[in-house]
């Protein structure tokens, strides 16, 4: 019954995530949950999935434990998914139909789909670079340093605040981390002041103009050049004149957070100053450092921003067609059903690419037959295929780590061959290319070349004609 409410959902899916290759099983009290003061630990959603994850152990399934109260044990249905591959549903007196509705809905709009964030970019769009590689940029800017000076210390960031989620998407990409602070930087457009907030207010609709370009000299090291890919992190001191200042929503509401994200570029956060209406008037610029307080602030609103640029839901609450589903945060950042969301989509992104570069190569080579290719590209390109045949069984098998790895190997190998020297040296130097460089040269000498044979042949028609007619006048006279 599972798997045929599974079928149903597998009809709108997103790329990489359709198909049927996989299994379902019940088991009913298998004896494995039994010795367990249900009512007691179910009080504490951390405490339960700490114990289901001590319980379940660490394999390449999902499971979600269905908890029946019996009558009189609470009214409704509620649905967790955990911070690992497992997920719960507690009710009473629950139907069979009720409950595998239920389950294979979190199969597969949770386990399978990932939960994408409304309004993200889905399918193919990943903030990874084409060889496996991120750079995260950390900007602290000072809008005005004549009012006020701020520093951090982002080495005790990078230790524990970072550290935990790097680590979680190393499988997924090889994240470098950078970090500047700036002076002199001004936002590019203007906010107004709102008596009834009782500070300056942004709308989103500005947002575009909130980014100075001319003025933000966001720059990163030579580590984060090629074909890497560059997230950048802003946060914004605003200067005493425009201090607090306030994000609004489209709706209205001023930003909880206080911070927006910008697709493919990065995220920004307005972090306003605590004494900020003691110092617009000082001669002398505060300086200070940011609290620990501040960065766990900040960077929890980094957390989740990054987590919307790689599509993945900012919230713990998933509103379904049958209900809502609460989402267990992780310490890390990314649950572990979630990194394998994010690694099967990157895995097929990888795949994608690597199919499309080997067939724009086969379509090269067959548009410029005189083309001579070499043995080292026939090598790439059956290592990428063989790397992209090893990264389908092993995401089939659940591997999804080595799955990444292998998708990335076939997609860089396709790339390496396509892109190799020999193969842009013919490509971009056609017959066309070599009679435009050439031509200046030849053409001169052709011209002298062509009006020489033709002074010739006059000359030779002329003597022609002579000897003809002394030919002719010699018959007569020998007579």
């Amino acid at each position: 019954m599972v798997s045929s409410y599974m079928s149903m959902f597998d009809g709108n899916c997103l790329p990489g995530t359709c198909g049927d290759s996989y299994t379902v099983s019940v088991s009913l009290d298998s004896g494995v949950l039994r010795h367990v003061d249900f009512e007691e630990i179910l009080k504490n959603d951390e405490v339960f999935d700490e114990y289901l994850g001590s319980v379940l152990g660490e394999s390449g399934g999902y499971t979600i434990v269905v908890v029946n109260r019996g009558e009189g044990g609470g009214d409704g249905v509620r649905a967790v998914v955990g911070k690992y591959r497992h997920g719960w549903i507690v009710g009473s007196g629950m139907e069979i139909k009720v409950v595998a509705e239920r389950v294979a809905e979190m199969f597969v709009e949770v386990f399978v789909r990932g939960v994408k964030e409304d309004g993200s970019v889905e399918g193919e769009f990943m903030p990874v670079g084409a060889d496996g590689r991120m750079v995260l940029s950390f900007n602290l800017l000072n809008a005005d340093p004549r009012d006020w000076v701020y520093d951090w210390d982002f080495n005790e960031v990078d230790e524990k605040l970072l550290s935990p989620t790097l680590e979680a998407l190393s499988p997924i990409a090889n994240i470098s981390v950078e970090s500047q602070v700036l002076y002199h930087t001004p936002k590019s457009s203007y906010s107004y002041w709102d008596a009834e907030q009782e500070s300056y207010v942004f709308s989103t609709k500005n947002l575009p103009f909130f980014v100075n370009s001319n003025e933000w000299h966001l720059d990163t090291s030579i580590a984060a050049g090629g074909r890497s890919k560059i997230l950048q992190f802003v946060v914004y001191i605003p200067s005493a004149d425009e201090s607090p200042l306030r994000l609004q929503l489209p709706n209205g509401e001023i930003s909880m957070t206080n911070g927006f994200i910008s697709p493919t570029w990065g995220g920004v956060v307005v972090l306003n100053p605590n004494n900020s209406l003691d110092n617009k008037d000082s001669l002398h610029p505060l300086r200070r450092k940011l609290s620990p307080q501040e960065l766990n602030q900040v960077f929890e609103v980094f957390m989740g921003q990054l987590r919307q640029l790689f599509g993945l839901k900012s919230t713990g609450f998933y509103k379904s067609a049958f209900g809502t589903i609460t989402l267990l945060g992780s310490e890390r950042g990314f649950a572990q059903w979630e990194l394998d969301a994010l690694a099967r989509q990157h895995a097929r992104y990888n795949l994608h690419q690597c199919g499309t570069t080997l067939g724009s190569l086969s379509r090269l080579v067959q548009s410029l037959p005189r083309m001579i290719i070499k043995d080292e590209i026939g090598k790439q390109v059956k290592f990428s295929l063989e790397a992209a045949k090893l990264a389908k069984e092993n995401a089939s098998q659940g591997f999804y780590d080595a799955s990444v790895a292998a998708s990335r190997h076939a997609r860089s190998l396709a790339e390496d061959a396509f892109f190799h020297p020999s193969v842009m040296s013919v490509s971009y130097y056609s017959f066309e290319h070599m009679f435009a460089v050439y031509s200046p040269f030849f053409l001169p000498l052709s011209l002298h070349l062509i009006l020489a044979v033709v002074r010739e042949i006059k000359r030779y028609r002329q003597e022609s004609r002579k000897y003809a007619a002394w030919i002719a006048l010699g018959k007569p006279h020998s007579d």
